[in-house]
C-alpha cells in the first residue's frame, strides 16, 4: 500500500503492519506498558518509515490500546489514582516539549536515544538494573 504524508510517498506492507500492530497491542495489554517501545522499531525497521512519521503514527496507534488496557486495568483494581495523578501532567508536558527538541535533533540522533532508552527497557524487563552496577 502506498502512503502519502506531506507530498511525499511511502510504501507499507498492511500486513507486517497489521499482525506485528496486534501483537504488540496484546503483549504490551498483558504486560502493562504502552506498547512504544515496539511500536517504533516495528514501524522503522518493518515498515521503513522515517522518524518524523513514526513518532505520531505510534503514539496513535497506542493511544486506542492504552485506554482500553487502562480502563481494563482499573475494573480489575491495578489503578493507582495518586500515581496517575503525578504521571498524567508529566506526560502532557513531555508531549509537547519531546516533538520540539526532535525537530531540531537529527533523524540519526533521534534513533539513537530511542534505541538506548529500548536497550535500558529490555535490560530492566529482563531484571538486570544498569544502575545498580554503579554502586
Amino acid at each position: 500500500m502506498k502512503v502519502e504524508f506531506w507530498g511525499q510517498e511511502f510504501k507499507v506492507n498492511m500486513v507486517i503492519g497489521c499482525i506485528g500492530g496486534f501483537l504488540i497491542a496484546v503483549l504490551a495489554s498483558m504486560f502493562g506498558f504502552g506498547g512504544g517501545p515496539f511500536m517504533v522499531p516495528l514501524m522503522a525497521v518493518g515498515l521503513r518509515l522515517p522518524m518524523y512519521l513514526i513518532v505520531g503514527s505510534s503514539l496513535l496507534a497506542i493511544f486506542f490500546n492504552t485506554v482500553v488496557s487502562s480502563l481494563r486495568h482499573y475494573q480489575f483494581g491495578n489503578f493507582d489514582l495518586y500515581l496517575f495523578c503525578i504521571m498524567f501532567p508529566a506526560a502532557i508536558i513531555g508531549g509537547f516539549i519531546a516533538p520540539q527538541i526532535a525537530k531540531r535533533v537529527s533523524p540519526l540522533a533521534v534513533k539513537r536515544v530511542a534505541c538506548v532508552g529500548l536497550l535500558l527497557l529490555a535490560m530492566n524487563l529482563l531484571g538486570i538494573n544498569i544502575f545498580t552496577f554503579f554502586k
